[in-house]
């Protein structure tokens, strides 16, 4: 998270661009930025895990047996513009993505509003949300900063143990796929969409820093991590 926050902020500095898939070493809850900690204490099973805040609202994600993206622009990028846009087509990349392999995700298409109260942001039902055989299995948000914008958002792959509910693609579509082929097929899918010279970049040693020191501010203090 802190790392998308770096990139967001070089959005910002120095007007550059950046798509990124990661996965967690350890089962983490991110909260969104307006959820409250006492709401991941009132149930005890997140309160053994690492607690990070996100930048971006939306409920809670228990980052386990799942991908995340992120997807930063620039001010000046005609999609920085037009958020919904920016949702759309992004999921319609990695949705092709999936339904290339086996997997027949689809859009929601519209919002359950009567669910979106709860914890967890994959308990929610949003418009945009894809999903398979009625669950949900990719959900994103976004963030908006001096014009720049950060979408990243969630694949579920399998289960997790600790949540159960939840199923993901390779439960509800068994046919498995190559994990590093997919986030570097979709990665450049997503760049290309939006008009971008691709190339792979690890952060600047200033970036690096910048990353390391916002860090620790993004896991709640006296919590594991």
């Amino acid at each position: 998270m802190a790392v998308d926050e770096t990139l967001l902020q070089a959005a910002i500095d120095h007007h550059e661009c950046a798509v990124r898939w990661y996965r967690w070493s350890v089962p983490t809850i991110s909260l969104g930025y307006f959820q409250s900690l006492a709401a991941c204490h009132a149930d005890a099973t997140w309160t053994s895990l690492p607690i990070v805040r996100r930048l971006s609202g939306g409920g809670a994600i228990l980052h386990d047996q799942e991908l995340t993206y992120s997807c930063v622009l620039a001010a000046e990028h005609p999609f920085a513009r037009t958020p919904s846009g920016l949702y759309a087509l992004i999921h319609e990349v990695l949705i092709s993505a999936l339904v290339e392999r086996g997997i027949p995700v689809a859009v929601r298409g519209q919002t359950s509003p009567e669910l979106n109260t709860a914890f967890l942001c994959f308990g929610r039902g949003d418009a945009q949300d894809v999903v398979l055989a009625g669950f949900k299995v990719l959900g994103s948000a976004q963030r908006r900063r001096k014009g720049a914008v950060l979408q990243h958002g969630s694949l579920v792959l399998e289960k997790s143990p600790l949540t159960p509910q939840f199923p993901g693609v390779f439960d509800l579509a068994p046919p498995r796929f190559d994990l590093d082929e997919f986030q570097i097929e979709t990665a450049a899918k997503i760049a290309a969409c939006l008009d971008l010279q691709w190339q792979s970049a690890a952060l600047r040693p200033d970036e690096l820093m910048f990353a390391r020191s916002r860090a620790a501010q993004h896991v709640f203090p006296g919590l594991t991590g």
